[in-house]
């Protein structure tokens, strides 16, 4: 019987890492399923769940730290056996936009997290404007909402931050 494994990494950016990876994972005989990989800062991070033989585990993990030598740091970590059904809810996309400062995903994930409203996935990036070269936040948010949550009420709090971090924040 397969087991899973999610596997978190980051290093220098550099061309070769996710065949580093990737080579390592099919030698102990894990199936790459999924994965979120990006460049950050200069660095080249990522999330990669994978499933191969569930005695093969402790040897994954040892070929991977191995690859610290080459400068990548890397985690593996067993996944939960049975997943979880979704609670019941409804899915969101949350937009926002607007000039770069501290605070925007604080004060957005508050309001969320104050509702018991979990973030499933979360895409942020701080780009030019075309016109005015000012910098600009960008964050598409994924979440899934309680069937309890009164979302008349959850726009009403993302208008305020919007309003006072000058935000355009749209909920669908």
């Amino acid at each position: 019987m397969d087991s899973s494994f999610i596997i978190t990494f980051v290093s220098d950016d550099r061309p070769g890492l996710v065949e580093a990876l990737s080579s390592t994972i099919e030698s102990k005989g894990g199936n790459w399923h999924e994965s979120r990989l990006s460049q950050l800062g200069g660095k080249f991070a990522g999330l990669i769940s994978v499933s191969l033989p569930a005695d093969a585990g402790t040897e994954l993990e040892t070929a991977l730290e191995a690859l610290a030598t080459g400068g990548i740091s890397v985690t593996v970590k067993r996944a939960s056996e049975v997943s979880e059904p979704a609670a019941p809810g409804q899915d969101v996309c949350l937009t926002i936009v607007g000039p770069d400062r501290t605070g925007i995903v604080k004060e957005i994930s508050r309001a969320l997290s104050e509702r018991k409203i979990n973030v499933v996935e979360m895409h942020s990036q701080v780009a030019s404007a075309p016109m005015s070269g000012e910098m600009l936040f960008h964050a598409r948010v994924d979440a899934r909402v309680p069937e309890a949550t009164d979302i008349a009420e959850l726009s009403d709090t993302l208008d305020e931050i919007a309003n006072q971090m000058t935000l355009d924040i749209e909920l669908d």
